[in-house]
């Protein structure tokens, strides 16, 4: 029933064949099947990093048990999986375990035949008393602790799939398939389901803390590149500048003014037809020019680059012919409704198929040929769930395989088109803002934001939360619309309020970009849509004022930014991350979703209530943390009630630290 493979154990039994092998340090890779395993099926896994001196193997009749670091699994006669801490003394404390969910039948992994081969799979785990869990992408359930939370393994606007959870126990596990399902973290059982797939792929790693845990999955799916530098300042954006002249207008108005400007957005529209990847030259005369002016004034131009290829596209019947386009179970290869640009109605749009590898080329090459000629070197990945309409997953056909298989793998491989392209230019740094990504999206450059959220205090509060789950899951580059998406009325004091708590946030994001549809709307088409203006002083002389002190605060945070995006790239530990991350030992550090820090230095405390002017702060035990407007040092492990007038930043520094937040 076990027989030794190469850096693990594998055990059959009836139909079912299991495979655990070592898999970089501290790490295991379980996989499980029926009859056949397969090493062709995608995923965030690639080549196994070095796991060190650490692995052993031990067969005893009924049981194997397999070493490596940290953590061992044990196998029993029935197949049955157990994972062990291991210490000094040896494997120990039990970490996780598969669990039955009945004493005959189902056993911990389900397989439910959908036909032809493929399975509605489960795969079942025990639950523990107090254990919480942390990661899984992005969502806007408003929680910080997933436990007893049902999530959808499902790309969606502002509702990312990144299946990867650390635990409070010692362990993160990697759900290393981009199948369409959903993972229950329940009080009888944590259980992680496939809707339609052909095996069980997952990965679990033991660390002693969880900035252990993070570099481990970093070496397993890769480390994001260093950031490009100018990516560290103030990116403005708004729903949209429609013309060159409305973009200039406004980036020479920054520069007039004396306030610090990095990156500005031509959004979506700017292109003669969707899929097309141009500029419309009717709007935009010169965009070489364009660029050109920018960058003398130290401003990129970053160009929104939607996946969807319209009819009316030169590239459509192309790509069409290539099979470069996402096929359907079900008819025409259509996949969202659209407007575009020289007709009164919605067009039916089609996706590119990122999986596929001259898919990924011939959109590059449109990139290349449109964009990048021009200068251009930053880029927008909207929409890039893909945005389905309606939302069939299972109804797609992807190169690599069956909607419901790979779905939740296009984001990535989209930015992967667009990695592979820059780095294939010459180009050194890469960069692309997207609204979704998957397990390993870090390592093609892929910066993730919130998505189109609300313009409102209960959203604000739930995009700090997000975020912090965003950095549990191995994404380090992470922002979010300052001051929500949909809306906004420049006129109403709680929402100028919001902007300004928005923006005190936003400072210590990886990134600060500041866009939103505000109001007034104007809808006439989307071609012609476009909303009120969202620059800093926009909004009356008084917020003006205060937004323009945080644009010079960032600007003096650059140096720690970057300093902190040097330890992303090469350790994997995020740059906002929760207070845990630095403080495991102290059980509190384990609760607020509200309170995190920004590199081990600064410690923010956002005011996310209307009209709050103080709030109650838990500082993590193991050092003192000094107030940079005050002068006031407090000890680690108490409450303490932060003054936060609307004029001051509230946040805290590492006594000792020399961090700039004041001038």
């Amino acid at each position: 029933m076990f027989n030794e493979i190469e850096d693990g154990v594998e055990w059959r039994g009836g139909h079912q064949v299991v495979r655990v092998r070592a898999w970089g340090a501290d790490g295991l890779r379980v996989q499980a099947a029926l009859s056949t395993l397969r090493e062709d099926l995608p995923g965030a896994l690639d080549a196994p990093p070095d796991t060190g001196t650490g692995t052993r193997l031990v067969l005893d009749g009924d049981r194997a048990l397999l070493v490596n670091g940290a953590i061992a699994a044990e196998i029993d006669a029935t197949g049955l999986l157990r994972f062990l801490r291991v210490d000094e003394e040896g494997p120990g404390e039990e970490l996780l375990a598969e669990e039955r969910a009945h004493f005959w039948w189902p056993g911990s992994r389900v397989y439910t035949s959908t036909g032809n081969g493929f399975y509605r799979i489960e795969q079942r785990f025990r639950a523990y008393d107090g254990e919480r869990l942390y990661g899984l992408g992005q969502h806007t359930h408003g929680l910080f602790d997933h436990k007893g939370a049902v999530v959808d393994l499902v790309q969606r606007n502002a509702e990312v799939t990144v299946p990867f959870a650390v635990s409070s126990r010692g362990y993160g596990l990697l759900w290393n398939s981009p199948a369409i399902g959903r993972v229950e973290f329940a009080a009888n059982g944590t259980r992680w389901a496939a809707d339609s797939a052909r095996q069980i792929d997952y990965w679990i790693v033991a660390g002693p803390e969880p900035a252990t845990i993070l570099e481990r999955y970093a070496d397993a799916t890769g480390h994001a590149p260093m950031l490009p530098e100018f990516a560290s300042g103030f990116w403005q954006c708004k729903l949209r500048y429609r013309t060159q002249d409305e973009l200039m207008a406004v980036a020479r108005e920054y520069r007039d003014r004396g306030l610090p400007l990095s990156v500005i957005v031509a959004d979506f529209f700017h292109w003669t037809h969707l899929g097309d990847w141009r500029f419309d030259p009717a709007e935009w005369p010169d965009p070489e020019g364009m660029v050109k002016e920018l960058r003398e004034m130290g401003v990129e131009l970053m160009v929104s680059v939607w996946p969807s290829v319209s009819p009316l596209s030169e590239n459509y019947a192309p790509m069409l012919a290539a099979g470069h386009l996402v096929a359907t179970e079900q008819g025409p290869p259509v996949h969202a409704d659209w407007a575009d640009k020289g007709v009164d109605a919605h067009v039916q749009v089609s996706f590119y198929d990122p999986t596929k590898p001259e898919a990924r080329a011939y959109v590059w090459d449109r990139i290349r040929e449109n964009y990048h000629s021009l200068g251009i070197r930053v880029w927008w990945l909207d929409a890039c769930e893909p945005e389905l309409k309606p939302g069939h997953p299972g109804n797609l056909r992807y190169h690599v395989g069956p909607g419901n298989e790979v779905g939740n793998l296009y984001p990535r491989e989209n930015a992967r088109a667009f990695h592979e392209g820059m780095l294939a230019a010459g180009e050194e740094e890469v960069i692309t803002l997207c609204r979704s990504a998957w397990a390993g999206s870090q390592r093609y450059g892929a910066a993730l934001w919130s998505g189109d959220i609300a313009p409102t205090f209960a959203s604000f509060r739930a995009q700090i939360r997000a975020g912090l789950n965003v950095a549990m899951s191995g994404i380090p580059w992470w922002t979010t619309d300052v001051g929500g998406f949909h809306g906004g009325d420049q006129a109403s004091p709680e929402y100028r309020e919001l902007l300004v708590r928005w923006f005190q946030y936003g400072v210590f994001c990886p990134l600060l970009r500041l866009h939103g549809y505000r109001e007034p709307f104007s809808h006439a088409l989307y071609p012609s849509m476009t909303g009120g203006p969202n620059e800093v002083w926009s909004y009356g002389e008084e917020v003006y004022g205060l937004l323009r002190e945080l644009l010079f605060l960032r600007e003096r945070l650059r140096p720690y930014v970057m300093e902190q995006m040097r330890v992303a790239h090469e350790r994997g530990l995020p740059p906002m991350r929760p207070l845990f991350v630095d403080f495991p030992e102290d059980p509190r550090s384990w609760e607020p979703g509200d309170v995190f820090l920004f590199g081990p230095d600064v410690l923010v405390a956002p005011v996310t209530e209307y009209g709050a002017r103080s709030r109650e702060v838990y500082l993590p035990e193991g050092a003192d943390w000094t107030d940079p407007w005050t002068g006031e040092t407090h000890p680690g492990g108490s409450l303490i009630t932060l003054e936060a007038p609307l004029d001051r930043v509230p946040v805290l520094v590492r006594a000792g630290s020399e961090v700039p937040i004041t001038v």
